[in-house]
């Protein structure tokens, strides 16, 4: 176990020790009043055990989260396969530059809130809520815990394949979120996606959804990029309600903007203070975030690690950074991205990238051979489209590579949902040298 930016350096900061591995001793030189368990450890990881053979009062992360700090709250859950991060970044965001005082808690650090969390004294509490499962003793859905009244549903799309088989599976999950909900609770929607109109079928309380098609109550119009961000047009039905320029780049962000705008329609926010706060909303860490530049090569880090992020996010690249070649660095280190499920459609999302570059899967020993994601042939399908691709299993070579080959005014856009060796700053450093 080890820690790495962005979080590492937001509990170092908050001078919360870190110990790494696993050991016994950890929980008992000091016997805490109550053990919190995320959903990444085992019934049988030594911590654990010795959690429960010595008998240590314990309770899983979205438990906890919900007994000490939603209970007395207005329960905002921003859930969906995609954008859950970024949306509850700007609605969180978007509450505090309106004066509600709200409760935030981010899978990510936004940069307005410096952090992951902020704790208001106002009546909401806005958290990212998936559809992951809460514990080894407790395999619902972390999202069913946190007693949502309202729910903006960002996307439906199949992830997490080692806790889920199909599709379907996932639709029910998030159709248990849309049922719990108590009949004053709500639903905003992306109901541009197939899947989430499938799931919304059943939900009992008001939806209304957003997107970019004509039947969707909230629609964007009028998108336009330039070197400084995006504009854009919000229509609530057949009425103008304002027009948002931020500095995000790609249509998901517009998408994500137009669906925290229904949010907070409701809650009391208009839009005209939606589009004040986006003007001042400086981005997620990992999100489409600007590194550092060197030798005219502006170095990218970005989290998307399903197919459909990461061809959103080269297109939002594409849009930012128009006249430069765009390189699309990837390392496959989720339980999907690990899997062949969408070798595929990893291709035609790749496709939007001037160079390529897949790096080794992580931890491969992890993932039957029989299951486990072919790179090489994600490559050879991409050069069969004429895109300049290459497999690099490591990080030192894959930074040679990228020296060796820039262009000269490049972008280097490298998506990773963990440390991937450090390689952005690593990156820098070695064209800082050139």
């Amino acid at each position: 176990l080890d820690t790495y930016p962005p979080m590492s350096d937001q509990l170092q900061r908050a001078e919360i020790p870190v110990y790494k591995g696993f050991a016994a001793e950890h929980v008992l030189q000091e016997r805490p009043d109550l053990v919190v368990i995320g959903n990444a450890v085992r019934r049988d990881n030594p911590e654990v055990k010795a959690v429960i053979d010595h008998e240590l009062p314990y309770i899983s992360f979205p438990d906890a989260v919900h007994h000490f700090f939603i209970r007395a709250k207005h329960s905002i859950v921003i859930t969906g396969t995609h954008g859950k991060t970024t949306c509850t970044s700007i609605v969180g965001w978007i509450l505090t530059h309106a004066g509600l005082d709200p409760s935030v808690l981010i899978g990510g650090v936004a940069q307005n809130l410096g952090c992951s969390f902020r704790l208001g004294a106002g009546d909401h509490f806005v958290i990212e809520g998936d559809e992951y499962d809460t514990a080894f003793f407790d395999k619902t859905p972390k999202f069913l815990h946190y007693d949502a009244r309202s729910v903006l549903f960002t996307s439906c799309e199949f992830d997490h394949a080692d806790i889920y088989e199909s599709i379907e599976e996932i639709k029910a999950e998030f159709r248990s979120l849309i049922e719990s909900l108590p009949p004053d609770g709500r639903v905003v929607a992306a109901t541009d996606a197939p899947h989430v109109r499938a799931v919304l079928q059943s939900a009992r309380v008001p939806v209304e959804g957003y997107g970019f098609q004509e039947d969707a109550m909230w629609r964007a119009t009028d998108v336009a990029f330039d070197d400084n961000g995006t504009s854009f047009t919000i229509w609530r039905n057949s009425e103008r309600v304002g027009q948002v320029v931020m500095p995000l780049f790609g249509r998901h962000n517009v998408e994500n903007v137009l669906g925290a705008t229904a949010l907070c329609h409701d809650i009391g926010v208009g839009a005209d203070q939606v589009a004040a706060a986006m003007a001042e909303f400086q981005g997620v860490r990992r999100r489409q975030e600007i590194r550092g530049e060197e030798a005219d090569c502006v170095v990218i880090d970005d989290f998307a690690h399903h197919p459909t992020a990461v061809r959103e996010t080269l297109s939002g690249m594409r849009s930012r950074f128009h006249d430069r070649s765009i390189w699309a660095i990837f390392e496959p280190r989720t339980n999907t991205s690990r899997r062949r499920f969408f070798e595929d459609e990893f291709v035609d999302a790749l496709s939007g990238a001037d160079h390529v570059i897949i790096a080794g899967v992580y931890r491969p020993d992890q993932i039957p051979t029989d299951e486990r994601m072919r790179p090489e042939r994600v490559i050879d399908a991409l050069k069969a489209r004429g895109v300049d691709a290459v497999y690099i299993p490591e990080v030192d070579e894959i930074i040679e590579h990228v020296v060796a080959n820039r262009t000269g005014s490049d972008a280097a856009l490298i998506m990773s949902n963990g440390s991937f060796g450090g390689i952005w700053d690593r990156l820098l450093a070695r064209l800082r040298a050139v």
